[in-house]
């Protein structure tokens, strides 16, 4: 008999499957689809690299730190900081530590005062003397913690500062322009920001799932593609896993899905907790003549005016490995409207309803408008990903709520960003955390 069945071949279910087989145990990776990968995966078309998605990998982030060979990636840098974009208006913000060229640049900036730019560096030596653990501990209570907008305000950044850089910045990162996230969310990802680089492997998102594969077979996991799991029991001695017409058993089962088919799964197993409430978002990705591509070097096009879309970033200026010879690739992400800063929390779902055309036209005029002097109609949408659960909410004391990777009755175990907070560093940690409480049980 199997000791433990992985449920789930994205970056929870690889990692844990990896511990699992380094200690000596018998691990068999079970994945509904076709390839490995989860929510991390790259494609391929007509000599472009196409990432589920925009995502980006933080090298700060301690889990990435362990599990991943960076060299092996092969990864490509952005440049630190961003081009703030309005209509006839661009201006570059940098850290000036480590851009130290770019400080007239940045204050010179309409968009930043000078004591925001003290406030920035004040927040930056705070962070440096918080773990990431003391940071992820602000979260666990709604009481204490609070909104990015609120803690922003209180940290005494002007409204101009927050509005045309911290919203259109971190509602990429958080998929939540309004900034209602917890404020945990922003200092762990400003300390990670701080202290490393923005980074994409050469071949794709999807080449870190890819690794996390292939070091997990070598630890001897053997991995089932198009194998659908329906349920998970681990009410008994054992676990018993079921597949369409059969069932598996295994001294335990790691659940290392998404949130709401972990749910589906462990119905009978009963755990509360696991967060359903999303954040969705829309990537479209564009093909451009390499002599037409916006002069924003290797930095982030952020949409000082709205989110429609709310970035546009140059991938192939990045990582060049992304596009073919004489192209260009840049993707633009959309966000649902939301109430501004600390207001409601209700969402408008309108972007979804959007077409394709309708997008790659709000691209096109937001470019235009960024860049008056250019042309852009030979941008063309090639391809389109539209992700109505991209992230799951976190609200002030978010992970009060959350389970823990020993949520499950019996022997079962989560894996899954939502027993951390909602990244890639969150799902690394889990996979090693589910193993680990696993590998004590047995």
């Amino acid at each position: 008999m199997t000791d433990v069945v992985v449920v789930g071949a994205g970056l929870a279910g690889l990692t844990a499957a990896r511990h699992l087989a380094d200690s000596g145990l018998n691990v068999e990776v079970l994945e509904k689809r076709s390839e490995v990968g989860g929510r991390v995966r790259s494609g391929a078309r007509d000599g472009f690299v196409l990432d589920r998605g925009f995502q980006v990998l933080f090298t700060a982030y301690p889990a990435a730190r362990r599990e991943l060979d960076f060299e092996a990636l092969s990864l490509w840098k952005f440049t630190p900081g961003a081009t703030i974009a309005r209509p006839g208006e661009r201006s570059v913000l940098a850290d000036p530590l480590r851009a130290p060229r770019s400080l007239p640049a940045t204050l010179s900036n309409p968009n930043v005062r000078f004591a925001d730019a003290l406030r920035v560096l004040r927040l930056q030596r705070e962070l440096a003397r918080k773990t990431y653990n003391e940071i992820l501990a602000g979260a666990e209570s709604e009481e204490e913690d609070r909104s990015i907008g609120t803690y922003l305000a209180e940290r005494g950044f002007s409204k101009r500062f927050v509005e045309r850089f911290f919203a259109p910045f971190y509602g990429g990162i958080t998929l939540d322009r309004s900034l209602s996230s917890s404020k945990a969310v922003f200092e762990y990802t400003f300390k990670t920001l701080a202290e490393g680089e923005i980074v994409v492997p050469a071949r794709g998102m999807g080449a870190i799932t890819g690794q996390l594969a292939d070091n997990a077979r070598a630890a001897g996991a053997s991995l089932s593609l198009d194998s659908a799991v329906e349920g998970v029991d681990a009410n008994g001695e054992d676990a018993t896993i079921a597949l369409d017409g059969e069932t598996l058993s295994a001294n335990a089962a790691v659940v290392a899905t998404d949130p709401r088919m972990a749910g589906d799964l462990l119905g009978s197993t009963g755990v509360e907790g696991i967060p359903t409430e999303a954040r969705g978002c829309i990537t479209q990705y564009y093909s451009l003549p390499a002599s037409q591509h916006p002069k924003t070097g290797k930095r982030l096009l952020l949409n000082a005016r709205n989110a429609f879309p709310n970035e546009v970033v140059p991938l192939s200026k990045v990582a060049p490995t992304y596009a073919p010879d004489g192209r260009e690739l840049l993707s633009a992400t959309f966000l649902p409207e939301r109430e501004n800063h600390n207001g409601s929390d209700e969402e408008d779902d309108a972007v979804f309803e959007a077409s394709d055309a309708d997008l790659a036209g709000a691209t096109r005029r937001a470019l235009a408008a960024w860049y008056p002097k250019r042309r852009f109609e030979r941008l063309e949408a090639i391809h389109t990903d539209r992700l109505p659960f991209a992230q799951f909410a976190q609200p002030p004391g978010f992970r009060a709520s959350l389970p823990g990777v020993e949520a499950p009755e019996g022997r079962a175990y989560l894996a899954g960003e939502y027993t951390g907070w909602s990244s890639i560093d969150a799902a690394l940690e889990s996979g090693r955390r589910a193993a680990a409480a696993a590998i004590d049980d047995l």
